[in-house]
């Protein structure tokens, strides 16, 4: 199709997710809605955007912490306590491969609305099991609602805000990072105000995912009514059509460059959660310090992601931003190669920058999609296949060290795969549209 061809407004892309033409009267349809309402609608579509951000992280992020009392509660083992760390990999590969489907039948508003539930609920429960399957099956649900919201965030993006995908893309994805952060930091915390209970310490997650119930289910109430008039127009050659259109996205190069680069970014990131303190106390640092450092790349991620995406959604063609991001990563990994304790701020630093490549990730996605029903097969291809991707990262890193007793060939590792990152974010970042 090209650039400035005209489209009708029964076109599957509208079909496929659900959602109503983004501009009604300009294609025929009912009367603009009343103004005040229309600013009522985006003010609650950025709240319910920036809610549900703040809850893609910390099934994940609260658990590091207290960790150790929960094996000795639930009586799990090391090896069942390694296996948590691909649980979440492995979840947002599988379950968010099946969003297109869902947000095809129900709507990406509905679909994200049952994704926040089942955090709620998974956050919620876990805690107050007694044995590691069910703890492991609960956590798998919360893991499942993130994995749906994780592939529908920038579809509603492209949806709502078409204008600004690159400064919307930039508010979830910095809600995302202050979400991951803030669990690191307070769940300990939280766990002393009850008394050390690092049940309660968990348990309080569920809250904030509860909090973002209430505007995603304004949003799949006010937008029924287009929603079941589009679902009406549907038909068996649509079916077809979608089915047709998936296994282009699947053949295209620009979509599997994105999955690339989502997945090596994705092994970089892990590493960097799971090992990266560990590095800096082998180095001789202290504890206290490895983790104000792990910190560091952590927050800095908080206003990096906002601005980085909102400058990247303002570019046709994002492939410098992509490769800059890839040398301060190869810089952060050969400074710790080389002298982990000279410059261990610069160092974390520079890894903080290189991890703004998961916001470029998403931001890139929204825009190489050409519209709301591309970018959902789109996201759920990249991201599928990219966390699918990322598993064995942290695996044979965790092995190297094992094997070697140091850092050097891990590291040596890690900068080797930044190399056919930087390539795929230069594929992927081209002025190109599916």
């Amino acid at each position: 199709m090209d650039d400035g061809a005209v489209r009708d407004d029964t076109t599957p892309e509208h079909l496929d997710t659900g959602a109503a033409p983004e501009d009604d009267t300009a294609r025929g349809g009912p009367a603009e809605q009343p103004r005040s309402r229309t600013i009522w609608t985006g003010r609650l579509a950025v709240a319910a955007l920036v809610l549900a951000a703040l809850n893609l992280r910390p099934a994940v992020t609260s658990l590091g912490p207290v960790l150790e009392e929960a094996r000795a509660a639930l009586g799990m083992n090391a090896t069942v306590a390694g296996l948590l760390t691909s649980v979440p990999a492995v979840c947002f590969a599988l379950v968010g491969s099946a969003a297109p489907r869902l947000a095809r039948r129900h709507g990406p508003d509905g679909v994200v609305l049952a994704g926040m539930a089942a955090v709620a609920a998974g956050l919620a429960l876990r805690p107050f099991v007694a044995n590691t399957p069910v703890f492991l099956t609960l956590s798998g649900l919360a893991l499942a609602g993130i994995a749906v919201a994780n592939v529908l965030l920038p579809v509603v993006v492209k949806q709502r805000f078409p204008d600004r995908v690159g400064m919307m893309t930039g508010l979830y994805s910095m809600a995302l990072n202050l979400g991951a952060s803030t669990a690191a930091a307070v769940t300990v915390p939280l766990a002393g105000a009850f008394g050390g209970d690092w049940r309660a310490g968990l348990a309080a997650w569920a809250v904030l995912a509860a909090v973002a119930l209430p505007p995603w289910l304004a949003l799949v109430r006010d937008g029924r009514g287009p929603v079941e008039r589009q679902a009406g127009r549907s038909a068996g050659g649509d079916a077809a059509a979608e089915a047709g259109a998936r296994v282009r996205v699947a053949r295209n190069p620009t979509a599997w460059a994105l999955a690339v680069y989502f997945g090596l970014q994705a092994t970089s990131a892990y590493v960097i959660m799971g090992w990266l303190p560990q590095m800096f106390r082998d180095s001789g640092l202290s504890a206290e310090t490895a983790g104000l450092l792990f910190a560091l790349t952590s927050v800095l991620g908080v206003p990096l992601s906002f601005v980085l995406a909102a400058v990247a959604g303002r570019l046709r063609d994002q492939r410098g931003i992509a490769v800059l991001l890839g040398v301060f990563g190869l810089a952060g990994y050969a400074g710790l190669w080389a002298a982990p304790a000279a410059a261990p701020w610069l160092w974390a630093v520079l890894l903080g920058v290189a991890n703004c490549s998961f916001p470029l990730a998403l931001t890139m996605i929204a825009m190489r999609g050409r519209d709301g029903a591309t970018v959902i097969r789109l996201s759920a291809f990249a991201q599928s296949a990219g966390y699918l991707l990322s598993i064995p990262g942290p695996i044979l890193v965790g092995a190297l060290y094992q094997h070697t007793g140091g850092w050097r060939a891990p590291l040596v590792f890690v900068v080797f795969l930044m190399l056919p990152q930087i390539a795929a974010g230069y594929v992927a970042g081209r002025d190109r549209q599916i």
